[in-house]
């Protein structure tokens, strides 16, 4: 059986707060800040075969089981699933207050 494959794509959002993430950490630790930016790049390829092993996103209104997010060190990483592509919605550190959205 051929597993479905699934191409992922960041909103221009979500890059811009990866990016912000990097500059933040990058102020006290370069290696530090290039570890967890390629960590969180490299985790969203992983989304491609089976994103629905991650657990449904509780702070999406409304969610018709497509919206989903995993974390990964202290950040919060939130997609959503379409038919054939993956949509990465944004990445928040886990201590900032939830937002619904």
């Amino acid at each position: 059986m051929v597993e479905k494959r699934y191409e992922v794509i960041w909103n221009i959002a979500a890059r811009k707060q990866v990016k912000k993430i990097y500059d933040h950490i990058f102020k006290d630790s370069v290696q530090n800040a290039e570890k967890v930016f390629n960590e969180i790049i490299e985790s969203s390829r992983k989304l491609e075969i089976n994103p629905e092993r991650f657990g449904l996103d509780k702070y999406k209104k409304n969610n018709n089981g497509s919206y989903r997010y995993y974390e990964l060190h202290k950040y919060r990483i939130a997609f959503r699933i379409y038919k054939k592509h993956i949509r990465i919605l944004r990445v928040r550190s886990v201590h900032q207050e939830p937002k619904d959205y």
